[in-house]
């Protein structure tokens, strides 16, 4: 089920660590909340009760992104990797993907790929990799100022867009 797959993030002991099953739905429901996944779980038949299917079958990219994104809010690591984590969803979807990526990186240790540059404008850090080698660093401000490689991709990326910075 939908429960069942966030309460994955848990671990074995997932309602033994939160104590009771009252306090286990509470963790799955907040899990959801925080990566935006309820927004599509309460619009299902059977809500967090809702089979999920093999290889969640019966949903859609982002869906099963945003439950992927509960699962690891559930389980609180301390550090994040993420991989493409705006791939193949529509741009409603990627608004709710990315809302859900700041509050996961929030007070952890976050590395993002992404060639989407909006998934990370607002990183501490950002490296930009060439040919296997890191050729840029720094802020998306700092980036767009040095008019290299960074500001290239953006420039691409938001040309239809007529955004600047």
């Amino acid at each position: 089920t939908i429960g069942s797959n966030i309460g994955l993030g848990l671990g074995d002991n997932g309602s033994h660590q939160a104590g009771s099953t009252e306090n286990y739905d509470t963790l799955i429901r907040q899990a959801a909340r925080h990566a935006n996944a309820d927004r599509f779980i309460e619009r299902l038949p059977h809500r967090y009760d809702e089979p999920v299917g093999e290889r969640g079958a019966s949903l859609s990219t982002g869906q099963r992104q945003l439950l992927s994104f509960a699962r690891v809010l559930a389980a609180q690591p301390e550090i994040l990797i993420l991989d493409e984590a705006t791939a193949s969803v529509d741009t409603e979807t990627e608004t709710w993907i990315q809302d859900a990526v700041a509050r996961l990186m929030a007070e952890r240790t976050s590395v993002v790929i992404a060639h989407r540059l909006s998934t990370i404008r607002s990183a501490d850090k950002i490296l930009v990799l060439h040919r296997g080698q890191v050729r840029e660093q720094g802020r998306h401000d700092e980036l767009l100022a040095q008019r290299g490689i960074y500001a290239r991709l953006h420039g691409l990326q938001y040309a239809d867009d007529g955004e600047i910075t």
